[in-house]
């Protein structure tokens, strides 16, 4: 049972240590806005948004005043538009991207969520249409986020979608080429995407979920450090399955924090309360990164050996508790490991002790996976695809969420700096072996068969 005193100790507590409920994300089903008419369409879902949402920003901007912390983000996310919009084409789908961001930028929220396609088995003609769209449509708005899921372990890989994304993904870096490929950072591939994700770019509402619901994302990986270098600090001779309990109980706080106010939105809002997302999500600010966590159990730094063991028992721990703190824990849920979002992993990416080959790695025991990597301008289309195919598989053999969110940044080579601002932070360009070279591997297409460990009924 949740203990608000409890919480509002924790609170206080961790004000300094850059605690923050990083989102609260509003969920709005789509479907009963189907209309083969475009402007129907574009009507029925600017008002089912600006109503549902309407009072999403003063009810938190409330809540923010009453516990003291800040509600960083305020987001929507909505159903697919690839299959709520199923009968437009590209140029309409665009036109339909305008009116969410119209939408978005009236009731003053952050991101909207779910500009999205799950293609992991075969694309549609409205799948098809969407994706064609993502680099006009996060080119000409400011708030739209996308994704595309193309790969399950239930499916396997849809390599003719993984290609596509590719080239997709090299246009939307080009048409915005004067911000470092803008738009590609706001556009993230996915293996197995859950359905209740609040963080962007990958949030969306899925088909399974409620006509709306609320849901957080708390991060804190700033509490996690200075929760660690406090224990290393008082207990002598501390151990790892220490350090793991140190976790496992600042995680469970945080998600505490987090129900507590998602709830008391969701109340606010008239709505139901769907999930917390407990991520370690940093943020390009000092003493908020998850890097940082590293140095403090005594590795010279990210990208080190150790790394990935150390990462794998950091997001076990976050993951436990969470579950232990909340019923209702979901989304990601565990250790964010973005370049360019964070200060200590660009830092370790730039001094080359973080390359792309170990950050992938890495990616195979953490909670998203090659996540906001700058590549240079030059690396191919098939290059580029050849990394998402790579990254897919492994979240696709290890039954878990893996995404990639790669932008090509045009004119630049390894080495150079790119800058995103906000959120989305800066960071240096990291190299590809052989990334301007064909890739005929990936000319084949068809699909890669789903693993052995799909039978599980």
């Amino acid at each position: 049972m949740l203990n608000p005193k409890e919480i509002i100790s924790t609170l206080q507590m961790v004000r300094e240590e850059n605690l923050d409920l990083r989102t609260v994300t509003v969920g709005i089903n789509l479907t009963d806005c189907v209309s083969d008419d475009i402007e129907r369409f574009k009507r029925n879902i600017y008002n089912k948004i600006t109503h549902t949402a309407s009072k999403l920003v003063s009810t938190c901007q409330r809540i923010e005043r009453r516990y003291g912390i800040e509600v960083a983000n305020k987001r929507i996310s909505i159903s697919p538009i690839a299959v709520v919009a199923a009968p437009f084409n590209a140029s309409q789908m665009v036109e339909i991207a305008l009116t969410l961001d119209k939408a978005a930028d009236e009731l003053g929220v952050d991101f909207i969520g779910g500009f999205s396609a799950l293609v992991e088995k075969g694309m549609s003609a409205g799948d098809k249409a969407l994706i064609d769209a993502i680099p006009q449509a996060l080119t000409e708005s400011k708030r739209i986020c996308s994704s595309v899921n193309v790969a399950s372990t239930r499916a396997g890989l849809n390599m003719d979608a993984i290609k596509h994304m590719g080239g997709i993904i090299k246009q939307a870096a080009n048409m915005t080429a004067e911000d470092d490929g803008l738009a590609a950072a706001k556009l993230v591939v996915f293996a197995n995407i859950p359905q209740d994700v609040p963080f962007m770019a990958g949030a969306y509402l899925g088909i399974g979920e409620a006509d709306a619901v609320v849901s957080v994302g708390v991060s804190g990986p700033g509490v996690v450090k200075a929760a660690l270098e406090r224990a290393m600090n008082e207990e002598e001779g501390m151990d790892l399955s220490r350090a793991a309990d140190v976790i496992k109980q600042t995680a469970a706080r945080l998600t505490r924090a987090g129900e507590l106010v998602g709830r008391e939105v969701a109340q606010a809002l008239g709505l139901p309360f769907g999930i917390v997302d407990l991520s370690l999500a940093p943020t390009p600010n000092e003493n908020d990164s998850v890097g940082e966590i590293f140095e403090a159990v005594g590795l010279p730094a990210i990208g080190a050996p150790g790394s990935t063991a150390f990462l794998a028992m950091l997001n076990d721990a976050v993951k436990k508790g969470g579950a232990f703190a909340s019923s209702h824990v979901g989304g990601l849920s565990g250790a964010f490991i973005p370049v360019c979002e964070d200060l200590t992993i660009a830092e370790s990416a730039r001094q080359g002790t973080l390359s792309l080959e170990k950050l992938e790695a890495m990616t195979a025991v953490c909670s998203v996976g090659l996540d906001m990597v700058a590549l240079p301008g030059d690396t191919s289309e098939e290059m580029i695809s050849a990394i998402i195919a790579d990254e897919m598989a492994i979240g696709v053999i290890n039954k878990k969420t893996t995404a990639a969110r790669l932008i090509p940044a045009p004119g630049k080579k390894a080495g150079d700096h790119v800058v995103f601002g906000g959120l989305l932070g800066e960071g240096p360009v990291m190299a590809v072996n052989m990334g301007s070279q064909e890739n005929r591997f990936v000319r084949l297409g068809g699909r890669i068969p789903a693993p052995i460990q799909s039978l599980v009924n």
